[in-house]
């Protein structure tokens, strides 16, 4: 894995390099950023701070989030596959038509978040908040959404997902 610093990273994609995949980067801070079609595959970030960041089109597959606060960002159309955002701040996120199979997202902060269209197939939702998330055609087959809270979500269908007793569906109460 080759470590490269942020401020390297910003610089080479305003230049016009899009792949980075496989690099390691300790600190990513900068407000409203631009890094649509970026190439992360098998990336890795600790302390990301990105919010209104627009990470569009990417290609965020494998990628590794240690810490962070990614409010707001847009990920439309976006590859996030097998992604591990454990924790991260994803409130108001607009992860529309997202590719999102196998991610996980414990204990994430996905209030407000949209979801519309994205494939959560096999995803790990297991303790996060999708308070008023907007759920349209959203595919949660194979997810685990055991502990996560879907008050006032919008359009939920956890038919085919993991549940159990800790599970709060949109109107407030547990899942059956």
């Amino acid at each position: 894995m080759v470590m490269l610093d942020f401020s390297e990273l910003l610089a080479r994609y305003r230049a016009g390099d899009r792949r980075f995949p496989g690099v390691k980067i300790e600190h990513a801070d900068e407000f409203e950023c631009d890094l649509r079609e970026i190439d992360l595959f098998a990336a890795t970030i600790n302390n990301v701070y990105l919010p209104y960041g627009n990470l569009s089109r990417a290609n965020l597959q494998d990628l590794v989030v240690k810490q962070g606060n990614l409010g707001d960002a847009k990920f439309t159309n976006s590859n996030l596959n097998r992604a591990q955002l454990d924790g991260v701040n994803l409130s108001r996120a607009d992860l529309r038509y997202a590719r999102l199979r196998e991610a996980s997202f414990c204990r994430c902060n996905l209030s407000g978040a949209d979801l519309t269209g994205a494939d959560l197939t096999g995803a790990d939702l297991t303790e996060a908040d999708l308070t008023g998330a907007a759920l349209q055609d959203a595919d949660l087959s194979q997810a685990c959404v055991i502990g996560a809270n879907f008050f006032r979500a919008a359009n939920l269908d956890v038919a085919n997902a993991k549940c159990d007793r800790t599970t709060i569906l949109p109107d407030g109460h547990y899942y059956p």
